[in-house]
């Protein structure tokens, strides 16, 4: 049985500001919410996007304050409403202008990014009904400067929102500051068991209302899904999309703030009215954003989903997912942008082959399969006409690059005798080996062959041409130029090449010092007639 607004009992300045946003008949969510609050009771309840739920509790709460004056020596809010995020926030703090519009009710906002001392002063005013988000009301709580003694209605607006971003703690720490003898409000879209938790937790004997049922998405939303080949793809889809001539006013949902900036810069440059929305935005900005696509200055908001939940304009008529969700959740939110108060609305979501399980998450969530669309001359390619990324063998068999079998060498399959560009390098028969100097071309450096017993300081001996020269180096010795070499640093592996500090007494090291087989002090000196001792072949292990 259909039922009107007039028989809900409702206060007469309530019911003259119903009449003048042209409100007849309630909603279902309306329908059954509002008799079961008026009465005082706990509610539950969970319907669709876009059903409503705003007024369901906006109006009882209304009446609730106008049917009693506020006690005396109370100075905190009357009715708490938290909501998720800004925009909800927004939306639900305009909806209780517009019916407060004839009745003296006291308003105001607790939300993130804006200036505290403009909150404060509000709070002292004596403000009948706060719209918060929990982040923001919890820094006033724990500062003293919100009182929520005097709480007689506690309102949790898309209450699993507010879960998965983790407000759970919050949200029990805000109610646990209010009376236990409150009438609590939980709204959600879904109902599920972390809601449920919730629920029980916060309310006492609710009465449930369940208008959703098993239909998740609203059916006034025509879904329509388009598969592209990738990126490129992907843009050319959505400029179409944009010029096409039903489209009005549209968001287009992307994954990352940068994503959002840059599309919104693109689109502008392309010539469409677009702006972006997300979280690094001030709350000033995001609200003048919003304001402007619902004035008409703008056609296209590029957002993350901050804009999922809490944007309600009536005339939006297209949802575009660019890139879809990490949440089937937020994929029912996101859409349920359009398609509001009674309107037709329609989505576009674009996919590729690397979203396959994002699609089939969606179509288990809504329990409706996707149907694929295409747009006249951007058709996807089929699946077997495209080029594969290794070849044309499946891995394992004939994998690498060109299809040919791993370990043939080469690139490209081909076999190369070894070298660089296919040529054979022969080994030096005189390196690293006892043999004679081999003969120099005109202008090489000498060089000398390695002996386990080489002079590795001293000149003459081993060189070629007889003169002192470079010493070539061994892969399995130490470099004797490198004193830490033996020392179990990375640049020797023996035990050669490590400085030996030797003394008497107390001044051990500092008179006398070892190193390379150098004898360095005065005494040497002396005994060879003031002359430098002779160096002696580094030690090699015996």
């Amino acid at each position: 049985m259909t039922i009107t607004f007039s028989e809900l009992a409702l206060p007469s300045h309530l019911m003259q500001a119903v009449a003048e946003l042209g409100y007849t008949t309630p909603t279902p969510i309306q329908a059954q919410a509002i008799p079961a609050a008026l009465a005082g009771s706990d509610v539950v309840a969970s319907a669709n996007t876009g059903t409503g739920k705003t007024a369901a509790f906006v109006l009882p709460a209304l009446a609730r304050i106008a049917a009693s004056p506020r006690q005396a020596g109370s100075w905190g809010p009357r009715v708490l409403v938290l909501t998720p995020t800004r925009e909800l926030a927004s939306q639900v703090l305009d909806q209780v202008r517009l019916l407060s519009k004839f009745g003296r009710i006291q308003t105001g906002s607790v939300l993130g990014g804006m200036p505290y001392r403009a909150q404060i002063e509000m709070l002292r005013r004596r403000a009948d009904l706060i719209v918060a988000t929990p982040g923001r009301l919890i820094d006033h709580l724990e500062n003293g400067k919100v009182d929520l003694t005097c709480v007689e209605m506690l309102v949790l607006d898309e209450a699993d929102r507010m879960l998965d971003m983790g407000f759970r703690d919050a949200v029990e720490q805000i109610s646990g500051a209010c009376p236990e003898g409150r009438q609590t409000l939980l709204f959600t879209a879904t109902l599920d068991r972390t809601a449920e938790k919730l629920a029980s937790a916060l309310t006492r004997d609710p009465v449930r209302v369940d208008v959703a049922g098993k239909a998740v998405t609203n059916t006034a939303i025509e879904q329509r899904w388009l598969r592209a080949d990738g990126l490129d793809h992907k843009h050319k889809l959505l400029g179409r999309l944009l010029e096409d001539e039903a489209f009005g006013k549209g968001i287009v949902f992307v994954a990352t703030k940068a994503d959002c900036d840059s599309m919104a810069d693109l689109l502008s440059e392309q010539g469409h009215r677009a702006m972006p929305l997300h979280g690094d935005m001030q709350q000033r900005e995001r609200n003048r954003v919003v304001q402007w696509l619902r004035d008409g200055r703008i056609n296209v908001l590029v957002a993350t989903d901050v804009a999922a939940r809490g944007i309600d304009i009536s005339d939006l008529s297209h949802v575009i997912n660019f890139d879809l969700p990490r949440v089937a959740e937020d994929y029912v939110h996101r859409i349920g942008r359009t398609g509001r108060a009674g309107a037709t609305g329609v989505s576009y979501s674009l996919f590729t082959r690397t979203d396959r399980n994002l699609v089939r998450a969606i179509e288990q969530y809504t329990g409706q399969p996707h149907v694929q669309t295409t747009l006249p001359g951007l058709e996807p390619l089929p699946e077997q006409d495209r080029k594969p990324r290794f070849g044309n063998k499946p891995y394992g068999n004939k994998g690498g690059h060109g299809g040919k079998p791993f370990g043939k060498g080469g690139w490209n399959g081909e076999r190369r005798e070894g070298g660089w560009q296919g040529e054979r390098r022969e080994r030096r028969p005189d390196r690293f080996h006892g043999d004679a100097a081999p003969a120099q071309a005109e202008g090489d450096r000498p060089q000398r062959a390695w002996r386990p017993d080489a002079n590795p300081v001293g000149g003459g001996e081993g060189f070629a041409g007889g003169e002192r020269g470079q010493r070539g180096p061994h892969p399995h010795k130490a470099n004797p130029y490198k004193p830490h070499a033996g020392k179990g640093r990375p640049h020797g592996h023996g035990g050669e090449g490590r400085a030996d500090f030797r003394g008497d007494g107390h001044n051990a090291g500092e008179g006398r010092r070892e190193f390379r087989g150098e004898r360095r002090g005065g005494e040497n000196r002396e005994a060879n007639g003031g002359q430098a001792p002779a160096r002696r072949p580094f030690r090699q292990p015996g």
